[in-house]
């Protein structure tokens, strides 16, 4: 118990103390998962979107699919991005292997079906609301995927907070692409299961204090922006 109490204690001190590993390893992990959930918007949003406004043949069979790879084991999308950028894979030439590239294409195909499936989920009903008036002004296909993006952005930025919370978290892929390779590729997640196995509990744990600040945070965020939507909403 006083070995805990100890660690914990010690884990503060490195968190409020700024401690130069502590912060190069946070830095990494919020560079690698932020870029990972906008190329992730990039993609899944718009798709969300063409699939909640456009009816066409084999619709149900694609919103299944997006439905299904919410829930991909992240180690199996680690496992096939490693299988395409291995020296005997076809995209090797890169030379992406155990970089922060790889780990940001990891979260990126873990990250862009969630986003795409709960924007869908979200944009459905907000077209189905405006499925008279988008048939009457005959628009676009185009037209009616950037409308829907416009006028539901603020329970879309919830969308893309949960995507993010999804990515700071991941542990599976990226220790597989990225290979935790010291001041290179080791982020939050991967560090902590390493210092726990060395038995170097105040620099886990302060690692984990860090995540859990992130992790409220990103929840405060998105309680705010769900309360700002439903307000603009009703206005």
């Amino acid at each position: 118990m006083q070995e805990s109490e100890s660690a914990l204690f010690l884990a503060f001190q490195l968190v409020m103390a700024g401690d130069a590993d502590l912060l190069e390893i946070v830095g990494l992990s919020l560079r690698v998962s932020v870029t990972a959930v906008l190329l992730s918007c990039a993609i899944g949003l718009p798709v969300g979107a063409l699939v909640a406004s456009q009816r066409f043949r084999g619709r149900s069979l694609v919103i299944l699919l997006m439905n299904a790879l919410m829930g991909l084991p992240p180690v199996v999308i680690g496992l096939l991005v490693y299988l395409q950028l291995s020296a005997s894979g076809p995209f090797g030439w890169l030379q992406w292997l155990y970089t922060p590239t790889a780990m940001i294409l990891a979260q990126t195909l873990l990250v862009a079906p969630i986003v795409a499936a709960l924007s869908r989920q979200v944009l459905e009903d907000l077209h189905d609301e405006y499925s008279e008036y988008f048939d009457s002004l005959c628009l676009s296909a185009w037209s009616r995927v950037s409308t829907l993006l416009v006028d539901a952005r603020y329970s879309l930025l919830t969308v893309s907070l949960a995507g993010f919370g999804r990515a700071i978290a991941e542990v599976g892929a990226v220790m597989i692409v990225g290979g935790n390779i010291n001041h290179y590729t080791r982020v939050m997640t991967t560090s902590i299961a390493l210092e726990t196995s060395k038995g170097d509990l105040p620099m886990a744990l302060g690692l984990g204090i860090v995540l859990l600040m992130i992790a409220l945070i990103v929840n405060a965020l998105v309680m705010t922006l769900r309360s700002s939507a439903e307000r603009f909403a009703y206005a």
